[in-house]
């Protein structure tokens, strides 16, 4: 049985993201932020049901991780932003390795429409399956890059990257949100019975935040992965509470 559950509150999500250092390299840190210990601060006082790390951090903050009692999001694949080109995530951290050090729920990246997107579709099934093995839900973050995309709709992609997630087995989809709620609708019909939760992006001010968390609610998400525009805040458990008002209303 997959226990999604550990990773929920009344069935909604709000997990604090922390993967930008390998997937952005270094730019989004200042003296605070760069230091995983205050993240982890920020997901236990904030209450958030996940917290997501690669699994350096994962490993060498597990006793403060596992003291602070968030469930542990470890993403499985990941790439740096140095190498242009057609993008391909490849696997850095096993099922194993994620049991083992306390994982409630694993994550793994595919680019839709890379050259290389059959790598990670493969790659995805092989976690999928273990993962599932283990009771451990799969979180797939789905991007849609690459030339191909070229051309075609933020709709058309949004949808597209959410029918993904259900066709092969993710038991959430994060996706990214174009600022069109009746798009963003259209996407969780698409993804059916696979729930949706949104990546939080680009630092920007608080009353839009706001305003996009509700829509994300209001398409019918069960909430969001938010990172930069939490940590980075000068404040950032008053703007935490802020967001669980909205989530659960």
């Amino acid at each position: 049985m997959i226990k999604l559950n550990k990773i929920l509150q009344k069935r909604r999500a709000f997990f604090l993201a922390y993967d930008q250092g390998l997937e952005h390299g270094p730019t989004d840190f200042n003296d605070k932020n760069v230091n995983p210990e205050y993240i982890i601060d920020i997901a236990k006082k904030g209450d958030y049901t996940g917290v997501i790390f690669q699994k350096g951090i994962a490993e060498k903050y597990n006793v403060l991780i596992k003291k602070s009692k968030v469930p542990l999001i470890l993403k499985l694949n990941g790439k740096t932003n140095l190498v242009k080109g057609e993008p391909v995530s490849r696997q850095l951290c096993s099922v194993r390795e994620a049991v083992k050090l306390g994982a409630d729920a694993v994550g793994y990246t595919i680019y839709l429409g890379s050259e290389y997107e059959s790598i990670m579709l493969k790659g995805f099934e092989k976690i999928q399956r273990e993962a599932h093995a283990k009771g451990l839900p799969v979180i797939a973050w789905i991007y849609p890059r690459g030339k191909s995309i070229k051309g075609k709709s933020s709709k058309e992609l949004m949808a597209y990257s959410a029918r993904t997630g259900l066709e092969i087995g993710a038991d959430i989809i994060k996706i990214k949100y174009n600022g069109n709620v009746k798009d963003l609708k259209w996407a969780v019909k698409n993804a059916g019975k696979t729930k949706v939760v949104i990546a939080g992006g680009m630092k920007k001010g608080e009353r839009v935040l706001l305003k996009q968390v509700k829509e994300i609610i209001e398409a019918g998400c069960i909430g969001l992965a938010i990172g930069r525009n939490v940590w980075q805040d000068k404040k950032p458990l008053e703007i935490t509470k802020k967001i669980k008002k909205v989530i659960w209303k």
